[in-house]
């Protein structure tokens, strides 16, 4: 009987054993809060990117796609606020061992909850439930930790030579707004669109690929009218829905989340959590979609003196406001992950297979030859193995270990088919299944046998 994956520790050992994730400089120990995507953590990651870019960029009349540099003038993120108390975590130490934990994070594991508090109120909450380091040892007081990671760029020291890796790509967006409106001239409402890397110095990261200190966004910022906000919020809430539902994931394992007013960052008038439920984890943020109305463009336009407004037909001029969809490539790439993973029995024997969308699997179909040491078999099968390669690019070629060993390989890691070239395709045993060979069905284990001529026409 199948069955879903029900323990996240499942879909990491497969990650490590199957290429997807590996730990980041592990041969030397490892780096906390860093990851390397293998060989076919790769492929899962462009399809997921390839696709979203697809869907809300090149499918639509209204988006841009922009690649901002990583790094940006200091005064950036002097204007968007990352440089002062709003972009902080409350720091504790370990007053024996100089490690560092976020105290929010340990009151949370004592039951307290530390959203909103003051670091006197943190160090109270501390004092009073009695909290030490995991080693055993006294807390330091609390204190604001900046997430960003500085750098310096050139020869220049001080000031002038500070700079920052960008804790999110938004704000890339934001300062090339004014660049966009002037060389491509677009219609209220547009959106600019961005694939790329971000940084947070995270205090504590933890969980696998969830928090780490380098991470991947794929993120839109949309430009409106303030009159017709929530209208556009509205469709875009839609288009997000149906994002999901293009990456297999099933309804009831998403929920929104809509978040209060109290807990709205400071530039949001609106906020909206799309979380999937992670098994054994629960329901934990795949995307966030927030209504940021012009707090961007105005702050901006004050610190830089550029003006960022837009300048209708008729002379009308307004600063426009933003829609936000904002989706971690990361967590999308867990979410397909644990909506895939299955569990069944086939032949007899127990089997895990990846039942990933034909358009996000890392290989669209494996191709073998029956036997590896036979010239005939071998060489047929490299002939269709380069056919389907030049139309699909995805292609597998496996001829490791006996068939049925490939077959629970290649599940395993999610290929839709696999395609094995016998000696009934040389037409030695039955002329009449010359040029045919056997195709196989990942997710039913069925095989029929299809012409050679007419395999692209089938795996479409």
């Amino acid at each position: 009987m199948e069955k879903s994956v029900d323990t996240m520790e499942k879909v990491v050992s497969l990650c490590k054993r199957r290429g997807f994730v590996f730990q980041g400089s592990e041969i030397y120990g490892g780096l906390k809060g860093t990851w390397d995507f293998g060989p076919l953590g790769v492929a899962l990651n462009n399809n997921i990117k390839r696709e979203w870019w697809k869907m809300f960029v090149e499918s639509r009349e209204d988006m841009y796609g922009v690649d901002a540099a990583i790094l940006m003038n200091a005064k950036v993120w002097e204007a968007s606020g990352h440089t002062g108390a709003g972009f902080c975590d409350p720091l504790v130490e370990d007053t024996e061992t100089g490690e560092r934990f976020r105290a929010d994070h340990l009151l949370k594991d004592a039951g307290v909850d530390a959203e909103g508090m003051t670091l006197e109120e943190i160090d109270a909450a501390i004092a009073d439930h009695r909290l030490v380091s995991p080693k055993g040892n006294p807390l330091s007081p609390a204190r604001q930790f900046n997430l960003m990671f500085e750098s310096r760029i050139g020869a220049t020291s001080g000031a002038e030579g500070k700079v920052y890796l960008r804790p999110e790509t938004a704000q890339g967006m934001f300062v090339n707004f004014k660049n966009v409106l002037d060389s491509m001239s677009p219609k209220i409402p547009f959106g600019l669109a961005q694939v790329g890397k971000a940084f947070r110095n995270e205090i504590a990261p933890r969980e696998f690929v969830f928090r780490v200190r380098e991470f991947e966004q794929m993120e839109i910022e949309y430009f409106v009218k303030e009159a017709d906000w929530e209208t556009e919020f509205d469709k875009l809430r839609t288009d997000i829905q149906t994002w999901h539902r293009h990456l297999g994931l099933a309804d009831e394992n998403i929920r929104e989340y809509e978040v209060p007013k109290n807990d709205l960052a400071h530039y949001s008038k609106r906020t909206i959590d799309f979380e999937y439920n992670y098994p054994g984890k629960g329901f934990d943020e795949l995307a966030g979609f927030a209504y940021r109305t012009d707090h961007d463009l105005k702050n901006h336009m004050q610190h830089s003196g550029v003006s960022m407004e837009y300048i209708e037909p008729d002379g009308t001029r307004y600063i426009p406001h933003v829609l936000e969809p904002s989706f971690g490539v990361g967590r999308a790439f867990m979410a397909v992950l644990c909506e895939a993973y299955t569990e069944d029995e086939m032949g007899g024997e127990a089997r895990t297979y990846l039942k990933l969308p034909v358009h996000l699997a890392p290989y669209r179909v494996a191709v073998s030859p029956l036997l590896k040491n036979k010239p005939q078999l071998v060489e047929k099968a490299r002939d269709v193995f380069a056919m389907l390669k030049k139309e699909f690019g995805n292609v597998a070629w496996d001829d490791n270990g006996n068939v049925g060993k490939r077959y629970r390989r290649q599940d395993e890691i999610g290929t839709p088919h696999c395609i094995v070239i016998d000696f009934e395709t040389l037409g030695e045993e039955k002329p009449e299944l010359a040029d045919t060979v056997t195709v196989r069905d990942r997710d039913t284990g069925e095989q029929e046998r299809v012409a050679i001529g007419e395999l692209i026409g089938y795996l479409k």
